[in-house]
């Protein structure tokens, strides 16, 4: 017996191909149809799903958010001025009324929650409907 006439005991075993039959059926297990069934699968980007969901109409614009006014009550003004003062955003500072909110004189809404007896005149200030009716009724103005 010569060197190039030996031969291996057992038979080469085969690389398993996928899709070609055999013991695992047509699809060897890949499913049916589709991305992954396919060779040389690539996966869709995970950003392209979040871009799909951002609204896409006309017109479409982000909320503003805007700072909420500094709301005080009119029994504050009855405790803190004198009759015919002027109630500013300013003196309502110096008064320790409110804050200043991130350096800045913050819009100052007057809501109508207890009694005023004084005449004030108000200036630069929101005022509710209730308050308005209230102060004027004091013998106060709305400027």
């Amino acid at each position: 017996m010569q060197l190039h006439q030996l031969k291996p005991k057992h038979k080469l075993k085969k690389k398993k191909r996928v899709g070609r039959g055999g013991k695992r059926g047509t699809y060897s297990g890949r499913g049916l149809k589709g991305q992954k069934s396919r060779a040389g699968r690539k996966f869709k980007p995970a950003i392209r799903g979040l871009i799909k969901k951002y609204p896409k109409l006309r017109g479409y614009k982000f909320k503003i958010i805007r700072p909420k006014p500094a709301v005080v009550n009119i029994e504050v003004l009855e405790k803190k001025f004198k009759a015919a003062d002027t109630v500013t955003p300013k003196v309502l500072i110096e008064r320790g009324v409110i804050r200043r909110i991130k350096g800045r004189l913050p819009k100052v809404k007057i809501l109508a929650k207890g009694k005023l007896t004084k005449a004030l005149s108000v200036e630069n200030c929101d005022v509710s409907k209730q308050a308005k009716e209230k102060i004027e009724k004091a013998g106060g103005s709305i400027k």
